[in-house]
């Protein structure tokens, strides 16, 4: 038995032993939404889900004539949520089991995360003092940018955009609020973030200073249809217009990390970290109507000194629909621009195109895509992806 289902038997044969002799109730929710236990005297819960994405990526090397493929699951996940001692206090634990999860961070962060595997993705508790009003405290996906806010889960395409990968906030250990108000017709949502600032895991005093972020989005024409400004396609079929626009900032004081709170660890030749400051700028817009999603995103990153830090601007657009309730086609363009002289980042554009089959939605889904990675300084690739998810 590995680590992983002896992990899941303890767990389960933890929930399932009554606590104090009180009966506990089980229920069994439809496809995705997991398992509910719960005691009769509703002083805590704990829902059970699992879910995992197996990958097929292959690429075509257009100078050289060359193709290479690779075949692993890209992620496998444990998320346990629910409340305890009042409904007021909830909270969510995700677990990542993959090798792509729990790998150390790059380029000299052994140091930094103790060398060992990085398995606690989400473990946050939240409050809801009021309505409408929450204060978030531990560790989870800070509000930047919309892409990153969409879980891996409900996402469009196989992946995530060149945008995303570059310029996403990601993780990180600290305290963050959310509220949700109204202005005339309009939902207006605010979220902000102070949190250490050098990403997931990180088990090492904090090396520099603290992220600070903020984030608003405007909804002028009302909430979406089951929460569709936080998936890609429009799978609910909007029956009216439905748009969010978002801005983000964020500022990481004596950042250590080439992107703030991922990349590699920058160091100087004798060995010390080098801190800088990184300003990191997001704007985004969803719009879904009948079928039809439109998404598009801007990044940019500017630090107070061009030493090594990944630094630039991207833009990422894309179009989709949605056929009946099952099957959905996505095309996608992104380009991301460097900016100072020695930006660790890669210049190029892509050109993706995406088929989908929502067999239950997203819970059991299959997805292939085929696009063009076309690169400023190297060879031009072909990428070809085959994607299934399962989740319950």
């Amino acid at each position: 038995m590995n680590f992983f289902s002896k992990f899941l038997f303890l767990l389960l044969a933890a929930i399932a032993i009554p606590q104090n002799s009180k009966a506990q109730n089980v229920e069994v929710k439809t496809l995705g939404k997991g398992i509910v236990f719960e005691p009769e005297d509703n002083s805590y819960s704990v829902k059970l889900g699992m879910r995992f994405q197996s990958l097929y990526l292959g690429d075509w090397n257009l100078e050289d004539d060359v193709y290479f493929d690779e075949a692993l699951v890209r992620r496998a996940r444990l998320k346990l949520d629910g409340h305890i001692y009042s409904e007021k206090f909830t909270y969510k634990v995700q677990l990542g089991f993959s090798n792509r999860d729990t790998r150390n961070s790059s380029s000299g962060g052994i140091i930094q995360n103790s060398g060992t595997s990085n398995i606690v993705l989400d473990g946050v508790i939240k409050y809801n003092p009021v309505s409408d009003f929450e204060i978030w405290f531990g560790q989870t996906v800070l509000p930047g940018n919309r892409e990153r806010l969409i879980s891996s889960q409900k996402v469009q395409f196989v992946d995530r955009s060149l945008l995303n990968s570059s310029f996403n906030l990601d993780r990180d250990v600290g305290v963050q609020i959310r509220n949700t108000s109204m202005l005339g017709e309009m939902v207006v949502r605010k979220m902000g973030a102070i949190s250490i600032g050098e990403g997931r895991d990180i088990t090492t005093k904090n090396p520099g200073g603290y992220s600070y972020t903020g984030r608003v989005e405007f909804l002028p024409f009302g909430n979406f249809s089951d929460k569709g400004d936080y998936t890609g396609p429009d799978l609910a079929k909007e029956k009216e217009l439905k748009l969010s626009v978002g801005l983000a900032y964020d500022f990481n004081d004596g950042a250590v990390r080439s992107r703030g709170h991922t990349g590699g660890f920058v160091y100087t030749s004798g060995g010390d970290l080098v801190k800088n400051d990184l300003h990191t700028f997001l704007a985004d817009a969803m719009l879904k109507y009948q079928g039809i999603s439109v998404h598009g995103e801007f990044a940019n990153r500017e630090a107070d000194n061009d030493n090594g830090f990944g630094t630039g601007t991207a833009y990422m657009g894309s179009l989709g629909y949605v056929f009946g309730k099952d099957f959905g086609i996505s095309g996608r363009y992104a380009t991301l621009s460097k900016s100072g002289n020695f930006s660790s980042l890669t210049e190029h554009s892509e050109y993706t195109f995406a088929v989908s089959k929502y067999l239950s939605g997203h819970n059991l889904k299959l997805q292939a895509s085929a696009g063009l990675l076309d690169y400023v300084s190297r060879d031009d690739l072909m990428r070809f992806q085959v994607h299934m998810e399962i989740a319950f």
